[in-house]
């Protein structure tokens, strides 16, 4: 059990990371909100049956291989970033009761999956992410406070009234709650992706959209974060975001203006047919 407060916010919260405890069995929250965010995002799928052509057999096929590869690549990309640790301590390599789920790494799994299945049901791969990637940054939010119940990935020290007190080393200190931060961000992706969808002006543009504003919320939270994954005296999580952000941010600036080109052709050329 551990006690975290919200000073700013008068809460006092003990929280304990095993949800249930089944005679020597624990199930932890973390695996528990992982999970459940699956299983609603299978949900919110579930109503879009037959967007962008796509049918919902085709999504719990994808699931199939999408989910256990993720998690499997999400753990990989964890542990090459702390790779000294885990060569001292080869068995943890296999436990993720306390976290050790890299999203990049999942991310990056989930496209190898997705490529793979659209490519042997003739899928556009586009229509695909596009209907996936507003339910991701859902999933996300959810996940995030598996680390709240771990007591883990916060910030550095502050004052502000979001401030977090926790015991760190057998010391009082308040601290950014980066999950709580990158929680609530992620929410609004999802809300402003699930509204646009519908509205989606070419094949990807859902999809750039979520790179582009997940990219540059994780690069901002990711530097309040003391315990980013490094590659040397980088914050490797923060120069893909950066990357990621910057890139993306151009594509959707270079499809907007090639749409906007396209609609005042098409417009010219009908209001020539009518002449």
């Amino acid at each position: 059990m551990k006690e975290i407060v919200f000073p700013g916010l008068g809460l006092e919260l003990n929280i304990n990371s095993v949800a249930i405890n089944i005679g020597s069995i624990n199930f932890y929250w973390y695996a528990i909100l992982i999970v459940s965010a699956f299983i609603i995002g299978i949900i919110f799928c579930k109503k879009d049956d037959g967007k962008y052509n796509i049918k919902f057999e085709n999504i719990l096929e994808l699931m199939i291989i999408l989910i256990p590869i993720s998690i499997i690549s999400a753990r990989i990309y964890f542990i090459l970033f702390k790779l000294d640790y885990y060569l001292q301590n080869p068995i943890e390599i296999f436990d993720i009761r306390n976290g050790g789920l890299a999203i990049y790494g999942g991310i990056i799994g989930a496209v190898i999956a997705i490529v793979i299945y659209c490519k042997k049901k003739k899928i556009p791969i586009l229509d695909m992410t596009d209907y996936l990637v507003p339910y991701l940054a859902l999933g996300q939010a959810i996940g995030r406070w598996g680390n709240f119940f771990n007591a883990e990935a916060y910030g550095t020290e502050t004052t502000n009234i979001f401030r977090m007190g926790i015991i760190e080393n057998g010391r009082y200190i308040e601290v950014h709650p980066t999950f709580l931060y990158e929680s609530i961000c992620n929410l609004i992706i999802f809300i402003t992706l699930y509204l646009l969808r519908n509205k989606r002006k070419y094949k990807g543009e859902i999809t750039y959209l979520y790179l582009a504003l997940y990219g540059i919320v994780r690069a901002i939270v990711e530097g309040l974060r003391t315990d980013s994954l490094m590659l040397g005296n980088f914050r490797i999580s923060q120069v893909l975001s950066i990357v990621l952000f910057v890139i993306f941010t151009i594509i959707l600036i270079f499809k907007e203006l090639k749409y906007k080109k396209e609609r005042n052709r098409n417009k010219n050329e009908k209001n020539k047919n009518e002449i």
